[in-house]
């Protein structure tokens, strides 16, 4: 019998293991919802979202424009003037919770839709973005009449209206972590998620409507920027939470000074995830794959940048590569798929413009062999070895499979090149040494440390970042202080 070399071992084809969409039906076009109702957008355009995977159309959506927005800030003031307000505290965790038990038992649809809409595995849209988006909305109902209990000493009330953009690479969730808490505090909602990943949000409203929620306390508009800045500049808003580029972050600081809207900023990141030579190797390994390329990097907490002490480096390197070699690049709906489909054209332009900077810096590329679909947008997990401090790479957010490599020698050395960076998100430490951890966790400018894990969340924990992370924390009390005054 002939043995089977170390190449032969990565060469066994998986058998596909579609997950099914026969058990719902997409409708082929998305209005606005607004009070309640879904309207026609006033400017009559829509535009197409795609299915990064195939590049084939899923539905049309509606384009709303600056006098949909205002109908719809319009629809949340009524609401919380007439009915949210005035309700009381218990009632309306009541329609909270069924909103997260009619999330629950349609789950199975939302991780579907999440997958075709933004590329992401289904195991990830399945076993982590939708569970996570209905126990925030459990979580947030459990408080919604405990409010005095949160804040000893204060008298909490609702701020109004609240305004919330979200990005495209949690889409479901995003909108969970900012609905749930503003509704638990009296609030009513306008939001906007991202034109590339819509359908979610979409669906969530019709969620809602199930759900018998009084007509204009959740509004749901769809559109690009312009929407977005609409949003951001109406008056008639109260609050704006917004996860994002830092770049729009800044922008929007500069639009709400001196008008009294409060606002939490959730920006970019270049996370480090620092393993030392105690550390329990294979377990670190994993925790890079999480951290970096089961998301496709498409998370601003993403483990970008891996800092190796030296005496461990060659054999983390050797078992890291191994690993990405057994990853499976391909359709987003095949349980077997690790990594998905890039969000868009656009990103994934990005994405291979920083390869070549890499390159052109003096770094050593590494990409396993794969073959990858002839549709659709796709990158290769990729890692930079011998990156040096001062790399664009090592510098700037990519959002997307690759990661930088430095070593060390000293934990001083590594505390200074991990805070050297504009941001300020997250950060991972792998050592068996639980004093190192809390010396870390003591010195990393990050507003999330993992310690022997990485990517992990609960509604009961803050997150959020510093410097330019964008300030203020979603989840937990502080995600509820954020929708609330308190005197």
């Amino acid at each position: 019998m002939a043995t089977k070399t170390k190449k032969q071992a990565f060469d066994w084809q998986l058998a596909p293991a579609p997950e099914s969409k026969d058990h719902f039906t997409l409708k082929s076009e998305y209005d606005l919802f607004i009070g309640g109702k879904w309207v026609k957008p006033k400017s009559g355009k829509y535009f197409d979202t795609i299915n990064p995977a195939n590049e084939q159309k899923i539905a049309r959506i509606a384009e709303a424009n600056q006098a949909d927005v205002d109908a719809a800030v319009k629809a949340a003031r009524k609401a919380y003037d007439n009915v949210w307000s005035k309700m009381p505290a218990a009632e309306r965790a009541k329609y909270i919770y069924r909103i997260a038990r009619l999330l629950q038992e349609k789950a199975r649809q939302f991780a579907v839709v999440e997958s075709m809409d933004g590329g992401k595995a289904i195991r990830e849209s399945r076993d982590v973005d939708v569970p996570l988006a209905a126990a925030h909305f459990f979580y947030y109902a459990g408080w919604a009449d405990k409010l005095g209990y949160a804040f000893p000493g204060k008298t909490p009330s609702a701020l109004g209206v609240a305004g919330q953009i979200i990005p495209w690479n949690f889409p479901l969730l995003m909108a969970a972590w900012k609905i749930a808490p503003a509704l638990a505090c009296g609030n009513t909602v306008v939001l906007k998620p991202a034109e590339t990943t819509p359908l979610t949000s979409l669906l969530l409203a019709e969620l809602i409507q199930e759900a018998e929620l009084p007509d204009g306390v959740v509004n749901i508009i769809t559109g690009a920027g312009a929407t977005g800045a609409a949003l951001v500049n109406h008056p008639g808003i109260d609050k704006i939470a917004f996860t994002g580029s830092t770049g729009v972050g800044k922008l929007i600081q500069k639009s709400i000074a001196g008008t009294g809207k409060k606002a939490t900023l959730e920006l970019g990141g270049k996370a480090a995830n620092i393993i030392f030579a105690d550390a329990t190797i294979d377990q670190a390994v994993e925790g890079i794959i999480n951290g970096i390329y089961f998301n496709q990097g498409h998370v601003c907490c993403a483990g970008s940048r891996l800092f190796v002490e030296e005496g461990v480096h060659d054999e983390v390197i050797r078992k890291l590569k191994h690993r990405m070699r057994s990853l499976v690049v391909g359709d987003p709906l095949d349980k077997n798929t690790d990594i998905g489909a890039i969000n868009s054209k656009e990103q994934l332009g990005t994405i291979n413009k920083y390869l070549k900077v890499g390159v052109a810096d003096g770094a050593e590329m590494y990409q396993p062999a794969c073959e990858l679909p002839s549709k659709g947008f796709w990158c290769r997990p990729t890692l930079f070895l011998n990156v040096a401090q001062s790399a664009r790479i090592a510098q700037e957010e990519i959002f997307g499979p690759v990661l930088a490599v430095q070593t060390f020698r000293t934990v001083d050395e590594v505390i200074q090149k991990a805070n050297n960076t504009l941001y300020g998100l997250s950060a991972g430490v792998w050592t068996d040494k639980g004093s190192k951890i809390f010396n870390l966790t003591s010195k990393l400018r990050a507003g999330v440390i993992w310690a022997n894990t990485y990517n992990k969340f609960d509604p009961t924990s803050p997150f959020g970042g510093y410097k330019e992370s964008g300030y203020g924390r979603e989840g937990g009390l502080h995600g509820l202080s954020a929708y609330l005054n308190l005197s």
